[in-house]
């Protein structure tokens, strides 16, 4: 029996891990129109700026901005309208609790398909201080130095 297919990412929030604490991650469907589902496979997704809100009940995915498809017609869909996210009953209740502490909000990772569904990868995250990005920074910054000079030394044989 064959393997499953890896996600296929469409568009991926590279801020959100720079400037947040992530503590939990949830996968989301997303309500979608047509045309919105053949601009994302074209790659025309940008999520950068987006956020979650719960709003009476429902989860919303507010900011992102998906291309029209270039081939609709006028029933084209609006790029950047709201978009509702699709989760059970307790996820949603769990995720509205967890928002209310102070500092704590829901930004979406990355938008991919899976099993040809579109799906957010949405986190709960504390929003770091400057000293944290800079400390993040160094570490990675560290880590590569130490990466460079291992393969330097694995490649001259020593």
């Amino acid at each position: 029996m064959a393997e499953p297919a890896a996600p296929r990412l469409l568009a991926r929030n590279r801020r959100a891990r720079h400037e947040y604490h992530i503590l939990e991650q949830v996968e989301a469907g997303i309500e979608l129109w047509g045309t919105e589902v053949r601009s994302l496979r074209q790659g025309g997704a940008q999520i950068t700026e987006a956020y979650v809100r719960i709003e009476r009940g429902e989860a919303w995915l507010h900011g992102a901005h998906i291309q029209p498809y270039e081939f609709g017609n006028r029933q084209n869909h609006d790029p950047g309208r709201s978009r509702r996210l699709l989760l059970h009953r307790r996820q949603l209740e769990h995720l509205a609790g967890a928002v209310k502490q102070p500092g704590v909000t829901l930004v979406p990772l990355d938008l991919h398909l899976h099993r040809n569904r579109v799906k957010v990868e949405l986190a709960l995250g504390r929003g770091k201080r400057e000293y944290d990005k800079r400390f993040a920074l160094a570490e990675r910054e560290a880590r590569r130095q130490i990466e460079r000079g291992v393969r330097r030394d694995w490649k001259a044989g020593v």
